[in-house]
């Protein structure tokens, strides 16, 4: 269970609750947990750029565990940022429900909850979008970034703690290299777990889809750094759980399984 579950636990929902965002199904603001009221347990992902890696995994995990998600009777919203072209995009690509998304343009809610806002130093003469540039590629080499490299290097060395990500039968297709079968991954040690390379390749087909459609994911730049969130609530709308990311790749207290605290509360 992560230790930082009670912190400020009072203010996070009561935040949460008079936040208004634009939603991607409509294109309208909307409270953001309008049609949450009845939910036996809530989930809130407050998340970075869309176009950030960190959100493209995120969603595919929560693709993957929909039907325990379902039987959980977990409801879910999200907020990033980023504007409603964006959101689409992401949408169409991770099969996240357009009506569980809003975006944020300006990152207020993240300022709002205090969310770490990245490495930002300020360099003379640059402009906000290139520190951000600047800033972000600094995190990505691990400072004022929390546990990326390691985790940069779990996705090539295998975990035998984390489950098979790709099905023996299952074709990764839309990346750089030629389309890999899941059995594939075999020969790199066997099967059942988190094979080496295994994480890299799924992280190499969401870079390409990034970088292929940047300026729709990242409208704004300026926000690059800004980190985000996992809140779960009860049916009081009392917080039970919560993470506040501390760099890249780290939306998760356990990468190797990052929706294990679910099905532990």
């Amino acid at each position: 269970m992560n230790t930082q579950t009670r912190f400020n636990s009072p203010d996070v929902y009561s935040t949460l609750s008079v936040a208004n965002c634009l939603r991607i199904s409509d294109g309208e603001i909307k409270p953001v947990l309008d049609g949450c009221s009845n939910a036996s347990k809530l989930l809130v992902l407050i998340w970075s750029q869309l176009g950030d890696f960190d959100n493209l995994e995120y969603a595919w995990w929560l693709q993957r565990e929909r039907y325990k998600l379902q039987d959980k009777g977990i409801t879910i919203r999200a907020i990033g940022i980023g504007d409603r072209n964006s959101g689409i995009k992401f949408c169409n690509y991770t099969k996240f429900p357009q009506e569980w998304l809003f975006v944020d343009s300006q990152a207020e809610i993240h300022a709002k909850l205090e969310l770490y806002r990245g490495l930002n130093i300020n360099f003379p003469l640059l402009s906000s979008s290139q520190k951000a540039w600047l800033n972000l590629m600094l995190m990505c080499a691990g400072i004022g970034s929390r546990g990326t490299l390691a985790e940069v290097f779990r996705g090539y060395k295998g975990d035998k703690k984390a489950p098979q990500l790709i099905g023996d039968e299952e074709v990764v297709r839309d990346t750089p290299l030629p389309d890999i079968k899941g059995s594939f991954f075999n020969a790199a040690g066997g099967k059942g777990f988190q094979r080496p390379f295994e994480l890299a390749t799924l992280r190499l087909r969401n870079m390409t889809e990034v970088l292929s459609n940047w300026n729709t994911y990242v409208p704004d730049s300026t926000y690059l750094t800004q980190r985000g969130g996992t809140f779960l609530f009860d049916s009081n709308g009392n917080l039970i759980y919560q993470h506040r990311d501390k760099g890249i790749l780290g939306f998760a207290e356990n990468m190797s399984n990052p929706l294990s605290f679910l099905f532990d509360v």
